[in-house]
C-alpha cells in the first residue's frame, strides 16, 4: 500500500509521499512516488503514485522520455493549461496499465494505479488534480483544498481540521507530514522515509524538496512535538461531572513517557502483484 497526499493553498502547493512498496509478504522496498517535472521558468509539475509499481514505473517513464523529445507531439511541456496536463496524464496512465495487463497472460495481477498531478504553467495559478486508473480526473477546491491517493483514511482528520486556503504554505507542509505520520503509525503498509516538495505561487520551479527519514531531527522534532501536545490537549479537555477539578498548570514532570518513535520491523500484510 501506499500514501500520498497533495494540498492546494492560495501560496502555493504541498506534496508528500511515503515510500514503502511490497510485492510479497517479505518482499519490502523503498521506492520514490514523488516524482519532479521541472522546467524552471516557465512550467513545474509532482506526479505522486498509488497502486501496482510497474504501471506507475512505466507511465512516469513515458511522461519522462515524451518531455524529453522535442519532436514529441504530446508532452508535459506542450500543453498551455494545467487540465490539458491531467488529460494528457490520464491517457498516459490508461495506456500504462493496457500495457502491463497485456503482459500478464493468465490476468491474475490488479495493473491499476492512481496519480496525483499538481504543478503551475507560467500565466496560470497552482493546480492538484486526482487521477483515476479510467483516465479521468476531479480538481481539488477551495472546500476541500487536499487530494489523497492510497491508505488515506488515517492522515485525514488533521487536513480536515486545519487545512484552508488561506492556510501558510509551511503550515500546510506540516500538516501533511503530521498526515504522514499518523498514518505511518497506524498501518504497517506505509512506511518511512517522506518525501516532501513545496511550489510556491509563482516561483515556476519546486521551491523546496527534502527527504525525512526516521533519524531526520526535523521529523524527529515534529514527531515528538505533535505526541507530546496531543497528550496535553486531552487532559485540559473538559471534566466529567465526578471528577475533581483539573489543576490550573500541568506539571511536565508528571507526565508519562512518549510512547517509542520507532518500533521494531514487522512484516507487511503485502500480497503478491506488487502494489505500492
Amino acid at each position: 500500500m501506499t500514501y500520498c497526499v497533495g494540498i492546494e493553498v492560495d501560496e502555493g502547493l504541498v506534496f508528500a509521499a511515503d515510500t514503502r512498496t511490497n510485492a510479497s509478504l517479505d518482499d519490502v522496498r523503498v521506492h520514490r512516488k514523488l516524482h519532479v517535472f521541472e522546467y524552471p521558468g516557465d512550467r513545474a509539475f509532482v506526479v505522486m503514485s498509488a497502486g501496482n509499481l510497474a504501471t506507475t514505473q512505466l507511465a512516469i517513464s513515458r511522461l519522462r522520455r515524451d518531455a524529453e523529445d522535442p519532436a514529441a507531439p504530446r508532452s508535459l511541456r506542450s500543453f498551455r493549461h494545467l487540465f490539458e496536463v491531467a488529460e494528457y496524464v490520464g491517457e498516459v496512465l490508461v495506456s500504462s496499465q493496457v500495457q502491463a495487463r497485456s503482459d500478464d497472460p493468465h490476468g491474475g495481477i490488479n495493473t491499476q494505479a492512481t496519480l496525483i498531478l499538481g504543478g503551475q504553467i507560467a500565466g496560470e495559478r497552482p493546480g492538484l488534480y486526482l487521477v483515476y486508473p479510467l483516465g479521468n480526473c476531479i480538481a481539488a477546491s477551495p472546500e476541500t483544498p487536499y487530494l489523497q491517493i492510497g491508505e488515506s483514511k488515517y492522515g485525514k482528520p488533521i487536513l480536515d481540521r486545519i487545512v484552508r486556503p488561506e492556510t501558510a504554505l509551511e503550515d500546510a507542509a506540516r500538516c501533511a507530514v503530521l498526515s504522514l505520520d499518523s498514518t505511518i503509525r497506524s498501518n504497517l503498509s506505509v512506511g518511512l522515509p517522506v518525501d516532501l516538495a513545496l511550489i510556491r505561487a509563482g516561483d515556476l520551479r519546486i521551491s523546496q524538496q527534502m527527504r525525512l527519514e526516521a533519524d531526520t531531527p526535523l521529523y524527529a522534532e515534529i514527531h515528538d512535538t505533535w505526541s507530546r501536545k496531543l497528550e496535553n490537549a486531552v487532559r485540559t479537555l473538559p471534566r466529567f461531572p465526578w471528577e475533581p477539578a483539573a489543576p490550573a498548570t500541568e506539571d511536565p514532570a508528571s507526565l508519562p513517557p512518549l510512547p517509542p518513535r520507532r518500533v521494531p520491523a514487522l512484516k507487511d500484510p503485502g500480497d503478491q502483484s506488487a502494489q505500492q
